[in-house]
């Protein structure tokens, strides 16, 4: 394999990108050419103030076969680190773009090509958000500890999901008697209302901004979304959603009530799946109606219709909130802490940390956390990094 660095994002790959996204075992809205060239250019909604681009691409005979979507930045404790593209907060599952039967190869390459290369001194590579049914896992583990890397392992949270049938009544007869008739109830709560009731998902491009505008409102009524929310993380939800809307790709959800939007998720609709990406409730007016659940249940029972292409349903994080991907027709759901509508499995994500010092121990917060991480054994005094492998819904801190 041929490796080249780029220090400036390559807009022109963006057919080859995707297409080689298309043959990759994570194949997953957050490493679409478009939406990193979105987050590159806002660097993250604004989470990292200085950032030098490190992206690597390999070709073999003329045509891309690998990229490693990196970026060189002072990491939030103030270390020099290479991280993925999409690190940390807004970008729920990343990894290497590689064809599995390359990634061994390509890893052999890159390792060496990133110590080699006309970089600036780094004290780790981070890889976040890594789903943990990923080949990178196995096969990094295998190429660091060829390369004189000792290799450590950490899981995170816990991403809970369940299956469903493609059928609204076949999913209610299959849940837990309870949840079953906490649903009905707040259905029947919500169309008992005294005020008109709809729901509905924008799709005329002409009101797109407003509604993009009503659902960052929306958002601003949870003090911790607000205080997220900075002027550069609007204007990068903002562009992310307009990108989405033209790629066709875009579910912006909302739930009214008496004419006023009480509740609101903003979703992708890519692969027959439906990512809950994030959510704006009006509690203090609509709360006693469960604005957020009810939306829920009606985009659960939307995505159970025999017709939609929707497989399943599952939550970002873990952490805060709900985040759900969906596919239509055989649903699964995930969520991230609610289980009320739901009993759920896990899928576990995972970080792996590339340390240079043997003597420094990595930290990480969260309560259900292991961790592996990779040391390199010839470079004393020189910390390494954090590789992120989330199995299917990673990254930590982001409110939802």
């Amino acid at each position: 394999m041929e490796l080249t660095l780029h220090t400036e994002f390559p807009a022109h790959l963006e057919t080859e990108w995707n297409a080689l996204l298309d043959e990759t075992a994570t194949h997953v809205p957050f490493l679409r050419h478009e939406y990193l060239q979105l987050w590159w250019q806002t660097r993250g909604g604004g989470e990292w103030q200085n950032g030098e681009l490190a992206l690597v691409t390999a070709r073999r005979d003329g045509k891309l076969a690998a990229a490693a979507p990196l970026f060189y930045t002072p990491d939030h404790q103030g270390q020099a680190a290479l991280l993925l593209l999409g690190s940390i907060e807004i970008s729920d599952y990343l990894d290497l773009l590689v064809r599995p039967p390359d990634l061994p190869v390509f890893l052999d390459a890159l390792l060496p090509f990133l110590q080699s290369s006309r970089l600036p001194p780094f004290a780790s590579l981070d890889l976040y958000n890594i789903l943990d049914h990923s080949p990178t896992l196995a096969a990094l583990k295998t190429a660091a500890e060829r390369h004189g890397w000792e290799p450590r392992l950490q899981k995170l949270q816990h991403s809970p999901y369940i299956p469903l049938p493609g059928d609204w009544d076949q999913y209610l007869a299959g849940i837990d008697k309870k949840q079953r008739h906490e649903i009905r109830r707040k259905l029947r709560r919500i169309q008992e209302a005294p005020l008109p009731v709809r729901w509905y998902m924008v799709s005329n491009e002409a009101t797109l901004d407003a509604e993009i505008e009503d659902f960052l409102r929306l958002m601003r009524n949870d003090p911790v979304k607000d205080a997220f929310l900075s002027p550069q993380m609007e204007e990068h939800m903002r562009m992310t959603a307009r990108c989405a809307f033209e790629r066709g790709c875009l579910n912006l959800s909302f739930l009214e009530i008496g004419g006023e939007k009480a509740a609101a998720y903003l979703s992708f609709d890519y692969l027959n799946r439906l990512w809950i990406y994030n959510s704006g409730i009006n509690f203090k007016k609509f709360g006693e109606y469960s604005p957020g659940w009810v939306l829920l249940a009606y985009l659960l029972r939307w995505a159970n219709e025999p017709d939609r292409a929707v497989r399943a349903l599952r939550a970002r994080k873990p952490a805060r909130g709900v985040r759900f991907y969906a596919r239509r027709r055989g649903l699964q759901i995930s969520f991230r802490r609610c289980r009320s509508f739901c009993d759920a499995g896990n899928l576990d994500p995972f970080l792996i940390l590339l340390r240079n010092a043997p003597d420094v121990e990595p930290t990480i917060s969260g309560a259900q956390e292991h961790q592996f991480s990779v040391r390199r054994k010839t470079h004393p005094g020189v910390r390494g990094g954090v590789f992120h492998f989330l199995q299917q819904l990673p990254t930590v801190g982001v409110p939802q």
